[in-house]
């Protein structure tokens, strides 16, 4: 035996090789399907143009910018303050990508086009599956939209360089930049969601009023990607909680009183930066009426809402993806894992999972899309955003982690992406507002708005007569949303059983029979483990794997 080969200990056998350069549109049927049910069909060139990007550049720029976190550089060489923070390559990469593609700007570059925001959803979906934490600017950018609309001179001024496909990481003022990035700044510590309990005050630096330059002193504990060129802040003005623009750079290019304090080290969305601030007289442009702060941020909460239920059903397709990829090419016991019974259970069972979350996070982008024309659909997505975000993003952990159990010990070590996309998913679920304050809010939308009642019962009832199990939770949700007066106690409870009454609609809609039936028998008639892989032996296993990632 030869010298060489005396010492070998082992042979590299039965391993599975990264997914990677893999088209993340054209192997997803279901977002295919929903895209054109929706009324995005038009922009399947775009998503389809996207999709190997998705699964391809995405993919290693993601494990890159994750490596090499950011960093806070509060003074330069000689000691001068700049507060700046400095990323990886990497990171700038993906934002790019993100912004000329489109995912912060198609639906307001296209929003004549019914289906806009259809579109926009998928960009998104498929463009936070091979990294999440540098989302959350584009998320922004993509929400500030209708809050600085509010404002026709900031929104003359802003609105051409946010809308713009064009990227600009540098520290410059944003009049210099040919694209902007917008932040947001809300949550201070002694309040959290609470943010009429604000303490950092606004004085006007001359006249007050919409659109006039206020000045703010004081310290904000979450401070969401300070590396924008201008942030959505709340403070309190004379007249109550109020809602501002605040640029980084100042009109003249001096920089604004923005402090940075500390980067937050997080648990997840690691590659993007979230900071500690304080606001020393920095300078800010107030949006709408003095006291009107929370309603007009609002505006921009509902859409990084939206973004939050898309994100988490992003999460869960990648996991999937990642689970089905291994299984095929991994073997045990004889036979590969993918060809094992309960190995297959699992697996059709996540597919089931995550298709009925990517149906409902799309028929809630259509609600958004139709709201400005539809008072009905306005009113559905008012309380449909809550509920999507509320079930989606708790469903997305344990579905990572099952996952991840696919792979074994391969799923928990950093060399996968699945230990990053556990550690991101439960992120979603807290931003913009914790599960409480989702189902609080549907609450407080049903007892003021009868019609976002009726838009719902009405959604729920568009399959009528197509399951008698689904007709029977739908009766329930009729009985128990009454006449609005729902106890608190109880939010938690009803906003799960709509979630997944709707996901069940969403499915029935999209014509999937049988996946409708199955996520009906086991999510609204009980014949389901506590756990995912539970579905019954005479479900077609092989179909719902295939149709969720065909084999190549």
């Amino acid at each position: 035996m030869p010298l060489a080969e005396r010492f070998l200990t082992h042979r590299v056998e039965n391993q599975v090789a990264a997914l990677c350069d893999y088209d993340a549109f054209a192997t997803d049927a279901a977002l295919q399907e929903s895209v054109r049910r929706e009324g995005g069909g038009w922009a399947e060139p775009m998503l389809a143009d996207f999709g190997p990007v998705a699964g391809g550049e995405l993919m290693r720029l993601g494990f890159l910018a994750n490596e090499n976190l950011p960093k806070l550089r509060a003074f330069d060489a000689i000691g001068q303050r700049i507060d700046e923070v400095e990323f990886h390559p990497a990171y700038h990469r993906l934002m790019q990508l993100g912004v000329e593609h489109g995912v912060p700007n198609f639906s307001w570059r296209n929003e004549q086009t019914p289906g806009a925001h259809v579109a926009r959803a998928a960009l998104a979906y498929l463009h936070m599956q091979p990294e999440q934490g540098h989302n959350c600017p584009l998320t922004m950018t993509h929400a500030c939209v209708p809050a600085l609309r509010q404002q026709p001179a900031l929104a003359r001024e802003w609105l051409p360089r946010v809308l713009t496909p064009h990227y600009d990481g540098r520290c410059l003022p944003a009049h210099e930049k040919p694209g902007n990035t917008i932040g947001m700044g809300m949550t201070e510590k002694q309040g959290g969601s609470d943010v009429r309990s604000n303490a950092t005050r606004a004085t006007p630096a001359g006249s007050p009023g919409p659109g006039e330059a206020y000045e703010l002193v004081g310290h904000k504990f979450f401070f969401s990607a300070p590396m924008s060129d201008a942030f959505l802040v709340l403070a309190q003005a004379a007249g109550g909680i109020s809602c501002f623009l605040l640029p980084r750079f100042l009109p003249d290019g001096t920089r604004n009183a923005i402090r940075l304090q500390r980067l937050k080290d997080k648990l997840g969305d690691r590659s993007n930066a979230s900071a500690e601030v304080e606001f020393a007289g920095a300078v800010a442009w107030l949006i709408g009426e003095e006291g009107r702060g929370v309603a007009t941020i609002l505006e921009m909460v509902a859409q990084t809402r939206q973004d939050c239920l898309i994100g988490s059903a992003g999460i869960m397709r990648q996991a999937l993806v990642q689970a089905i990829h291994y299984s095929r090419g991994r073997r045990a016991f004889g036979k590969r894992l993918v060809d094992q019974p309960l190995m297959m259970n699992v697996l059709a069972d996540l597919a089931i999972e995550s298709e009925a979350a990517l149906s409902l996070a799309m028929r809630v982008a259509r609600a958004i899309d139709a709201a400005p024309r539809d008072p009905q659909e306005a009113a559905f997505a008012r309380v449909a955003t809550a509920i999507g975000k509320y079930h989606v993003c708790k469903r997305c952990p344990p579905v990572v982690n099952e996952a991840q159990e696919c792979l074994g010990g391969s799923g928990y070590i950093e060399d996968s992406i699945l230990p990053r996309l556990y550690r991101q998913a439960p992120v979603n679920s807290i931003w913009e507002g914790s599960g409480n304050i989702q189902c609080l809010d549907l609450l407080r939308a049903l007892r003021r708005d009868p019609a976002t009642r009726e838009a719902l019962v009405a959604e729920l009832r568009v399959v009528a007569g197509e399951n008698r199990w689904l007709d029977a939770e739908v009766g329930w949700i009729e009985r128990s949303l009454g006449d609005g007066s729902v106890p608190e106690a109880h939010a938690r409870l009803l906003t799960e059983r709509i979630a997944l009454a709707l996901e069940a609609v969403q499915l029935l809609r999209a014509g999937q029979g049988r996946t409708a039936e199955l996520f009906i028998a086991t999510r609204l008639d009980g014949q389901h483990g506590q756990c995912l892989g539970t579905l019954p032996t005479d479900a077609p296993f092989d179909a719902l794997i295939d149709r969720a990632f065909p084999e190549p």
